[in-house]
């Protein structure tokens, strides 16, 4: 049963609807992006960061400012290679942080890679309480001013998603990152089918959901509508890798499947029974990436055009 306050939030959508459709656009925005408070770790949680801490430990931290105000921590993991190592970004998904990248962190660079992973806007040791593409894709930017180029950019959940359109330059005034390859790991391809369920969540009205959506031109100036990693793999010649559970609850395993169909750039490889985060610790999982960014056969991209 709904509780009470999710049905009071409701019911006020509800009634912006005839009152302000476009105010109830922006105030969905606004809850959509903001970033919930850290309350009381779980002990679930403290387990995870408490296993993290020697990993994260290795990574020399740094502080890049955005253009839009604010900063995003940047985590420099060293390759045994030294200088001359490739360098693989990682990207967490929403209500997490680098730490729980660390497992994928710690393969990557026992594989030769020098890694850079960040905290997103709003998490993590990140400024910020508010987390979008267009904020994301600006973080991305500029940890590419300070380390790139990279070699792969891997992202898991709306991270995989955020690395897409940072590639291929999808917000409109920042430049594309260049990166020669992507892995998706539990990640998204169309932030319009998102956007439509958070709206049927808040119970929107058309109008509402439209301006909703004119929002995101705002922001991130580009329609909705082109925010589909589907589609823009299928533009950009980006060798993929797709790593997805078929039991996902989060992020159903029909986002991957429209990712495998945009072209035979694209590997899909399906890993069963790891849900939507656990396939972050599994071994084959972590193999299958560094064999990917890792094989001689796989032709890197050249950068998208602004």
């Amino acid at each position: 049963m709904a509780s009470f306050g999710f049905m009071v939030i409701r019911g006020l959508f509800a009634v912006a609807e005839h009152v302000s459709p476009a105010a109830a656009g922006r105030a969905a925005f606004q809850l959509f992006s903001r970033v919930p408070r850290s309350g009381k770790v779980s002990d679930k949680e403290r387990a995870a960061l408490e296993k993290a801490e020697p990993i994260m430990r290795e990574g020399r931290r740094h502080r890049l400012n955005l253009e839009g105000g604010g900063w995003v921590t940047a985590y420099d993991f060293a390759s045994p290679q030294g200088r001359r190592a490739p360098t693989v970004l990682v990207l967490h998904g929403w209500r997490s942080r680098a730490a729980h990248m660390s497992g994928i962190v710690a393969e990557l660079t026992r594989s030769g890679f020098r890694v850079i992973a960040l905290d997103l806007p709003g998490h993590g040791e990140s400024s910020g309480r508010y987390l979008n593409m267009a904020n994301a894709v600006s973080s991305v930017r500029a940890a590419d001013q300070w380390f790139g180029p990279f070699s792969a950019i891997v992202g898991h959940s709306f991270g995989g998603a955020v690395a897409a359109n940072a590639i291929v330059g999808s917000v409109k005034g920042i430049a594309p990152v260049a990166a020669g390859r992507l892995v998706t790991v539990s990640a998204p391809s169309s932030m319009p089918a998102i956007f439509r369920e958070f709206g049927r969540f808040l119970n929107l009205g058309t109008r509402a959901q439209t301006a909703l959506a004119e929002r995101v031109l705002k922001i991130a100036g580009r329609p909705l509508e082109e925010f589909v990693v589907a589609r823009q793999l299928a533009e950009h010649p980006l060798p993929a890798l797709v790593v997805h559970a078929p039991d996902d609850k989060e992020v159903p395993a029909s986002e991957a499947e429209s990712m495998a169909k945009a072209g035979p750039h694209v590997r899909l490889h399906w890993a069963p029974g790891l849900g939507h985060r656990r396939i972050l610790a599994d071994c084959d999982v972590k193999r299958r990436i560094v064999e990917f960014l890792t094989d001689p056969e796989v032709t890197a991209a050249t950068p998208a055009a602004a």
